[in-house]
């Protein structure tokens, strides 16, 4: 198990909110380490790259290209996370792409929760489309 703190934390117990809570800056964290690792540029710079990643049109899409290596364990906590109801949608997303964002970082919550960070970095590779670096 792998985790900044090791404190006890079960997954499966916490609603998908929640997990979308964690998996927002687990999300965050992934895209800003590569970001930063790429070469030192301007903070503003460093800053309207990561938003492009993170907003849930990016995620949405994400989210379809590791559809077809979750888990059942997985995809059910996708599917929560994309059922979840939301208090609020903001007006310039597609309702549709937020539940997937949603969807997406609940996903990153669990697996980083579960301690699964080398699970978490496939998902990231095959989200940046490098898939092929790494055995099924």
């Amino acid at each position: 198990m792998e985790r900044f703190l090791q404190q006890p934390c079960d997954p499966r117990q916490l609603s998908p909110l929640t997990l979308a809570f964690m998996g927002d800056a687990v999300f965050e964290v992934f895209v800003r380490e590569e970001l930063v690792c790429r070469g030192n540029c301007p903070v503003n710079k460093l800053h309207r790259r990561a938003v492009e990643q993170v907003c849930c049109q990016s995620q949405a899409a994400a989210a379809q290209r590791l559809l077809p290596l979750l888990s059942q364990e997985e995809q059910d906590v996708y599917r929560r996370g994309r059922n979840a109801h939301v208090n609020h949608v903001p007006k310039n997303a597609d309702p549709a792409d937020y539940h997937a964002a949603t969807a997406l970082e609940a996903l990153f919550g669990y697996v980083y929760l579960q301690g699964n960070l080398d699970r978490l970095r496939l998902f990231f590779t095959v989200i940046r489309g490098e898939e092929s670096a790494f055995p099924a």
